[in-house]
């Protein structure tokens, strides 16, 4: 039984203001790892120690044996192009002046990647398998952004 079952079919719905200035998110042991990683300008993945198999983002339970992961190690900084979206509109769907590369970064013998945005590559340039380097901020402080973006090694 669906839950759309239970409501016979009809949408249900709460209009309600709700306060999110008070609303607190932690990162998990994992993310915490990984973005104090970023802050250092080190790309942070676990590694399971039953397995071997080693996930970015970090995971805290291996996915393949649901073993306990407590081991963090820092990875190669050059990945590849695992796929790529070009977007050609804004938020608002306006047409941007220059479009920008959007890519599922991946490295070698790490299961998952980054999805950031990729510079000094025109679009008909972009391949999936192309070698890519992460540019950091000089000033970093544990955010996602830490990585301005990433761009082709040569």
């Amino acid at each position: 039984m669906s839950v759309w079952d239970v409501f016979n079919g009809k949408t249900r719905f709460l209009e309600d203001n709700m306060n999110v200035d008070k609303f607190v998110y932690t990162l998990g042991h994992g993310y915490e790892k990984f973005f104090n990683g970023l802050k250092e300008g080190k790309i942070i993945a676990s590694k399971c120690s039953e397995c071997g198999v080693t996930y970015l983002p970090p995971r805290i339970y291996c996915e393949e044996c649901l073993s306990e992961i407590t081991e963090f190690v820092e990875i190669k900084q050059n990945g590849v192009v695992l796929g790529y979206t070009i977007q050609n509109v804004d938020k608002d769907g306006r047409h941007l002046k220059e479009k920008v590369i959007w890519a599922l970064i991946g490295f070698n013998g790490v299961r998952g990647g980054i999805f950031h945005k990729l510079v000094g590559v025109e679009p008909e340039e972009i391949y999936v398998g192309m070698p890519v380097k992460p540019v950091f901020r000089e000033e970093r402080k544990g955010s996602i952004n830490d990585i301005q973006y990433f761009t082709k090694t040569v």
